[in-house]
C-alpha cells in the first residue's frame, strides 16, 4: 500500500524511522535533480558531524545501536539484584550524559565550471529544531548562507521542535519549505502546509539565466515510503510520535479507518 496520507506522513517522524527517511529523502532528491541539472551543475551530498551530550542525545532521533551493544545481559543484572536486594535500597533508573556522534546530510548544487556552491538544500532534522549544539551549528551555517551569494532551500517536515526563525508572518503550520534567493534577500518565499495538505512543489533557485527545475517533494516522499516498505513496518493502530493535536488525531483516525488500517 502507498502512503495513506495526502501529504506528509506523521508516522515517518517517529525516531525509529526518521533517520532513515532523512537519508533516503536526501538521496532521492539528488537522483531527481541530477538529470535535470547536468552537465552545468553537480548535485553533491555533504555531511555535518557533531556530538550531542546529555538529555538532548536521547532526542535527536538516531539509532542507539552502540549503547545497546554495551548493556549488560538482563540475566546478569537480575542475579546481582537478587543477591543484595534484602540488604540494600533499590536503585533509581537514571540517564547519564553519554555523547552521541550525529551525522547530518544535506545537498549542494555546484557549478561545474567555477566550482561555486550555487544552492544549498537542507532537510531539517530534530537536532536542528531543539536547543543545543545541533541547532547552534545549523543556525550559524544558515546565517552565513544568508550573508553570501548562495541560495538556500530549507525543508522542514517535522512537527516537533521549534521552527527556524523567519519574520513577516504570524501563521502557524505543521510543516514548511523556505526558498531564499540570494538576489532577493531579505525577502524569501515561505510555503506553509499542514498534515491534511499535499506538500507543495517549488522551484529550485539557480543562476538567473537558467530554467529552474520544479521539485515535487510530495512525489519524492511517496517514493521513499514505497522504496523503504514502510507500509509493512508502521503500526497505524498506534499513536503518532510526536502526538498529533486533538483535531489532527480525529482527522487521522478517520483517514486510517477509511483505508482499513485501523479497526
Amino acid at each position: 500500500m502507498s502512503n495513506p496520507f495526502p501529504g506528509m506522513n506523521p508516522y515517518l517522524e517517529h525516531p525509529d524511522f526518521w533517520p532513515e527517511v532523512h537519508h533516503l529523502l536526501i538521496s532521492v532528491i539528488k537522483e531527481s535533480l541530477t538529470p535535470q541539472l547536468r552537465p552545468k551543475y553537480r548535485v553533491a551530498i555533504e555531511k555535518r558531524i557533531y556530538e550531542i551530550k546529555g538529555e538532548n542525545s536521547l532526542l535527536v532521533a538516531i539509532p542507539d545501536v552502540s549503547l545497546q551493544q554495551k548493556r549488560r545481559p538482563a540475566s546478569a543484572i537480575a542475579s546481582n539484584a537478587v543477591a543484595v536486594a534484602s540488604r540494600t535500597v533499590q536503585p533509581l533508573k537514571v540517564r547519564i550524559p553519554v555523547s552521541e556522534e550525529f551525522r547530518e546530510g544535506y545537498l549542494e548544487v555546484i557549478d561545474m565550471a567555477t566550482k561555486e556552491v550555487v544552492t544549498v538544500l537542507e532537510v531539517l532534522s530534530p537536532a536542528n529544531k531543539r536547543r543545543g549544539e545541533g541547532r547552534e551549528k545549523y543556525d550559524n551555517k544558515r546565517n552565513k548562507i544568508f550573508d553570501s551569494s548562495t541560495h538556500l532551500v530549507e525543508i522542514d517536515l517535522l512537527r516537533g521542535g521549534e521552527p527556524l526563525p523567519v519574520f513577516g508572518h504570524s501563521h502557524k503550520s505543521d510543516c514548511r519549505v523556505l526558498v531564499s534567493r540570494s538576489n532577493q534577500r531579505p525577502i524569501a518565499d515561505l510555503y506553509l502546509f499542514n498534515l491534511p495538505d499535499t506538500i507543495p512543489a517549488f522551484p529550485l533557485p539557480l543562476r538567473p539565466e537558467d530554467v529552474e527545475p520544479v521539485l515535487d517533494l510530495q512525489a519524492l516522499i511517496n517514493q521513499v515510503y514505497d522504496r523503504a516498505g514502510y507500509d509493512f513496518e508502521i503500526d497505524y493502530t498506534a499513536d503518532a510520535v510526536p502526538p498529533l493535536s486533538e483535531t489532527d488525531a480525529v482527522w487521522a483516525d478517520s483517514l486510517l479507518r477509511d483505508r482499513a488500517l485501523r479497526g
